[in-house]
């Protein structure tokens, strides 16, 4: 079992709880070492969303990282000039009449102001560690929690509809963007507020919601046939291609040495000829390095 599922997670259930339905199905095999096959995940999505939840599973919990590094493709909407503690739905909303109700070009402009690496801090009923404990368990016990700021990757946002006070939205992000905080930054550089109503993610990288799985094929279907190719997780990386010999080298943890073809690369996934990822490998002058290592189909070390 070495590869990744796209999940479409349905709202009302928790990452965790997804993951948890591929974990008990796998509960029983273990890995050539006894192990239990392990499952993670590539990015939570709140309770309240829905959309692509990519897991990965045995092996491929090591490339879950660089999944994390691709782009993340959302369909959210607000409801403007009005708010709550949570920044959605999930707290009870406030109504703000004496605000000023903004128009969509004042929107866009506003938009134009969030492309690009910016600082944004977190919402405090998130699921960030603080301290060893989720910041939203602190909250609803009643501590006072402060979130520290982070820069986060906006690529593109794009306002699809508006009819006041809703708002629907598309936006493409970098890793760490919490879409509720995007939302309230546009209302509040326009002039006013607002909470997120819903949030779908319709894409990690190559993993797309309409080629997700649902929850309900999680739990009859055999898993195997629904893993993807490990190498999706690297699809955003430079690459080298290894010849045989040196795929033999990297298996035994050695180094493997290049051209310049890739010069000024520091880090590269190692493929092999046919496709499968062998690595992943950092440069040292003229030479690579495993950084991390997997067995391939024809192969056994």
């Amino acid at each position: 079992m070495f590869g990744f599922i796209n999940c479409y997670k349905p709202p009302g259930m928790t990452s965790r709880d997804a993951v948890n339905v591929v974990q008990r199905r796998l509960k029983n095999l273990r890995t050539d070492d006894g192990s239990k096959v392990k499952v993670g995940h590539a990015g939570t999505l709140d309770p309240l969303a829905e959309g692509v939840l990519v897991m990965g599973v045995g092996r491929a919990v090591r490339l879950v990282p660089y999944v994390q590094q691709q782009p993340k493709h959302y369909r959210a909407k607000f409801l403007i000039g009005q708010s709550s503690v949570s920044g959605d739905l999930e707290d009870k909303v406030q109504m703000h009449p004496r605000l000023p109700v903004p128009s969509r070009s004042q929107l866009e402009t506003a938009a134009k102001t969030l492309i690009g690496s910016i600082q944004q801090t977190p919402p405090a009923h998130s699921a960030i560690w603080i301290d060893g404990k989720r910041a939203h368990e602190r909250i609803r016990a009643g501590e006072e929690v402060e979130m520290p700021s982070r820069t986060v990757d906006i690529h593109s946002i794009e306002i699809l509809n508006y009819a006041f006070p809703e708002i629907e939205m598309d936006i493409v992000c970098g890793s760490g963007t919490y879409i509720r905080t995007l939302g309230l930054d546009l209302a509040t550089a326009a002039g006013s507020t607002a909470v997120m109503a819903h949030l779908r993610r319709d894409g990690v990288g190559r993993f797309l919601h309409t080629k997700a799985v649902s929850i309900e094929r999680l739990r009859e279907d055999d898993l195997e046939p629904l893993l993807l190719p490990p190498s999706m997780a690297v699809s955003h990386m430079p690459q080298i291609t290894l010849t045989e010999n040196q795929s033999t080298r990297l298996g035994h943890g050695l180094e493997i040495e290049t051209g310049d073809e890739a010069e000024g690369v520091d880090e590269a996934a190692a493929l092999t000829e046919d496709g499968q990822i062998r690595g992943i490998v950092i440069r040292k002058g003229y030479a690579w390095y495993p950084k991390r290592v997997f067995p391939v189909d024809d192969q056994v070390y």
